[in-house]
């Protein structure tokens, strides 16, 4: 446990800084990670995804929407549907935060090798329940899918399941 924690503090100290600086926190950041993630998210795909009430959601998106850095739009097919998607700006912030991750997930995986990244996946997914391991088989999917729609030319994404 004392691993996971000091790792976790570490790898998210410049993230932290960074939305600690826009007066942000970390309920804001896996907000943008996931909108930015997965553009034109509905509210309620995003609600499952974090495990939090509609209440505590929406504070946290109503900040974002008034800093300017996701926007809600109603969906196409059912307008009661709310979509999010970063604005410019929240792209901005987005790829700030996170190519800072990425890079140190680069280094800590070039540094630990092959053998130990796969052990580090199948751990992580050893420490997730069931319906986690379920969701996040099904959010991979949808990346695939939205990875292979804009390969050819399609932008959609699309979900296998509710994530």
């Amino acid at each position: 446990m004392d691993l996971l924690f000091f790792a976790r503090r570490s790898h998210l100290a410049h993230a932290d800084a960074e939305l600690a600086a826009r007066g942000l926190g970390r309920a804001h950041h896996r907000l943008l990670y996931f909108v930015g993630r997965y553009s034109d998210l509905s509210v309620s795909d995003l609600l499952k995804i974090l495990g939090v009430t509609k209440q505590s959601l929406g504070r946290v998106m109503k900040d974002l929407i008034e800093r300017g850095l996701i926007v809600a739009r109603p969906g196409t097919q059912d307008r009661r549907r709310r979509l999010l998607a970063l604005t410019p700006e929240g792209q901005k912030l987005e790829a700030n935060l996170f190519d800072d991750l990425k890079r140190n997930m680069a280094r800590a995986y070039h540094e630990a090798g092959e053998t130990a990244v796969t052990g580090y996946w199948i751990l992580m997914q050893h420490l997730m329940n069931g319906e986690a391991r379920d969701q996040f088989s099904r959010l991979r999917a949808a990346m695939r899918t939205r990875v292979s729609d804009q390969a050819d030319g399609s932008s959609s994404l699309v979900r296998q399941g509710s994530p």
